[in-house]
């Protein structure tokens, strides 16, 4: 009896089709290993077609979209925008979606400057009609230039910097909001809710090109040899460490942009959901990859930490041969979280909270991506009060000073301040029906106000870094124990009230109070021992949020307390005598012994003691073992 397969029944073999990995050619199944072999002959290095000139290169819808200007007009734009594309167009993006990757520097279709209304992207800006057909600009690579030499030059000579390219940005994103006569129109306030709804505004203004990651200087600043390995698409193995916000993410993402552009896989996995399993068939595929077509790999594992020691050791041996360059991301110090054998074949790259004005810098790019007017506090007229049914006038505000407040809020995490500027902007769309009058006078409904106390509200208190099980957790009890340790009352207070409101259990402080009595004020004040147990005691009775004034006392009394270490000093140097001795340790001497049978009182224990209370003076005797007589731990490190 034989079997039959898809090549025996013509309707399977239209359902069994695969994809060439070489040309991209869609084939019945079993087509593809005689496809296989002559598809290699013809292109060994992998490719469907060699590079090929930048003219040559172009598709057949490119020719009209060159030749429409740089910046279209407002109805050209919104008539591009409004047109559903054909069925060309769609057959032209599955094309461009399954081609092999494009050659280093080639350029399918010229970059258009500005800022595409609620894409959130630097550089991506409103397309004229002909370029939203073929499906958009391709992306640019690092090396190329942002703007044509001749725009490059006007630049220079009106000296603009990066600041002032990036307000040219935001004035071109709002003239892409079109309006008749080729005046630049601001969104409505349902315009601005469609582009803030279904996804994290976090997510939305992540950038893509190296040149707008901003307020990591000193990690991937221009003179850096990071910088200078990313922009060769030299990538590394890399472990990039950060509090949450910090960029950690954003940085994977255009290094991944930059992999695509020059034909190198980029594959994303997160340790809390991926499994050992889905590692190895990463790792697999990179090693057909880079063996039949010579294409590297670049796997980013996002928190990393989550991996054990076990599920870590499955990267070694294909990161030292360079199978696949290893890019993790993760909050914990990698010297506790990370195999030391992995670190050793990577290079940790430290990523700093964001400084505030970076923070108000990427606000600041998602207002103005948004089409929201920044207001100035200090005019005394009310925005709102206002009924100009002006284009130019955008219906959503914010005031500036809740833009800084947002900024020193989000404590250098520029996720939160994001998502906290995204849900703030988000209530007061939801709300602004019910504020239609204020004080007897009439707002118009289309005007929308966001103040200093929406962005409060919406983050009800700071945004404090900290983390119970984390680094951080070890950097504040470090800096209370040591400020107490200096008698400095105050900052011992601050890292005490950091530590609380960042959730720390106060059991876990009143135990190091009670081990600071000891160690730091021992015998210089023997009742700090006793006021740091009854802290504990009371914090275990009455818990949070009542107990927080014990420990507040308790510190404040341990730091003013007078200190010594004579106890604690004294008892490391008769630590550091036990485990430095060498050889067996000395008996006990026979006269500090005890003798409770008649056999070991025969053997000569306990001969020799002189009891103290049967003397009115001091009793010379000897208590250490011979080869440790004269020794004084109180004074000597050494024995």
């Amino acid at each position: 009896m034989e079997v039959s397969g898809p090549e025996d029944d013509p309707l399977l073999a239209q359902l069994h089709r695969v994809q060439c990995p070489v040309c991209q050619q869609a084939m019945p199944a079993a087509h593809i290993n005689a496809h296989l072999d002559r598809c290699l002959l013809l292109h060994p290095a992998g490719l469907a077609e060699p590079a090929q000139p930048r003219a040559k290169r172009r598709r057949p819808s490119e020719s009209s979209a060159l030749k429409q200007p740089a910046t279209p007009t407002a109805a050209e734009s919104s008539e591009g925008e409004a047109e559903e594309p054909d069925d060309g167009g769609e057959s032209e993006d599955r094309e461009s979606d399954d081609a092999p990757p494009t050659p280093s520097g080639a350029r399918l279709l010229p970059d258009f400057p500005g800022a595409r209304p609620g894409s959130g992207r630097q550089g991506a800006g409103p397309r004229p009609a002909a370029a939203a057909a073929a499906g958009g600009a391709s992306p640019r690579s690092w090396g190329e230039a942002e703007a044509p030499e001749e725009e490059e030059a006007a630049g220079d000579a009106d000296g603009e910097d990066d600041a002032g390219r990036w307000d040219a940005d935001a004035d071109a994103g709002a003239a892409a909001f079109g309006a008749p006569g080729g005046r630049p129109r601001a969104p409505a306030a349902e315009e601005v809710r469609q582009l803030l709804e279904g996804k994290p505004l976090a997510d939305t203004m992540r950038p893509d090109a190296l040149q707008d990651f901003v307020g990591q200087g000193r990690a991937v600043g221009p003179e850096t040899l990071l910088r200078s390995l990313l922009e060769a698409s030299e990538v590394p193995s890399l472990i990039l460490w950060g509090p949450p916000g910090c960029g950690k993410t954003t940085l994977a993402h255009i290094i991944a942009n930059n992999s695509k552009k020059h034909g190198i896989r980029f594959v994303t996995l997160s340790a809390t959901s991926a499994k050992t399993t889905d590692v190895r068939d990463v790792i697999k595929q990179a090693q057909n990859e880079k063996r039949f077509f010579k294409r590297k790999t670049i796997l980013f594992i996002d928190e990393i930490h989550r991996f054990n020691k076990s599920q870590q050791d499955t990267f070694l041996p294909h990161v030292e041969c360079g199978t696949i360059t290893l890019i993790g991301a993760t909050t914990e110090n990698p010297s506790f979280q990370v195999n030391a054998a992995l670190l050793s074949r990577c290079r940790v790259i430290v990523l700093e909270k964001l400084p505030v004005e970076a923070v108000v810098t990427i606000l600041m790019r998602a207002v103005n991506s948004l089409g929201i007017q920044v207001l100035d506090s200090s005019r005394p007229a009310d925005p709102l009060s206002h009924g100009g049914n002006s284009s130019s006038e955008s219906s959503v505000l914010i005031e500036d000073k809740a833009v800084d407040t947002l900024a020193h809020l989000s404590d250098g995490d520029a996720r939160a301040g994001l998502n906290g500027l995204q849900l703030a902007v988000l209530a007061r769309l939801s709300a602004r029906k019910t504020f239609g009058k204020k004080g007897g006078q009439s707002y118009p409904p289309s005007r929308v106000l966001v103040t200093e106390s929406d962005v409060k509200e919406g983050l009800q208190r700071s945004h404090i870094l900290y983390d119970r099980a984390g680094e951080e957790h070890y950097n504040c009890i470090s800096a209370l124990h040591k400020s107490m340790r200096g008698s400095d009352s105050s900052a011992a207070l601050y890292w005490l009230g950091r530590m609380l409101e960042g959730g720390e259990d106060p059991l876990y402080v009143a135990r190091r109070l009670v081990r600071f009595a000891s160690e730091d004020v021992g015998l210089a004040d023997p009742s700090a021992l006793t006021q740091a147990v009854a802290t504990y005691q009371g914090c275990h009775f009455i818990g949070m949020p009542e107990c927080e004034v014990l420990l507040a006392q308790c510190v404040v009394y341990l730091a003013r307390a007078p200190k010594s270490v004579e106890v604690y000093s004294a008892y490391n140097n008769v630590k550091a005598c036990l485990r430095g001795h060498q050889g067996p340790l000395p008996p006990v001497p026979l006269h500090l012994r005890n003798a409770p049978t008649r056999l070991m009182k025969d053997l000569g224990y306990g001969q020799g003691y002189k009891y103290n209370p049967a003397y009115s003076e001091p009793v010379e005797q000897e208590y250490l073992p011979q080869e440790l007589r004269g020794v004084d731990f109180f004074k000597q490190r050494r024995c």
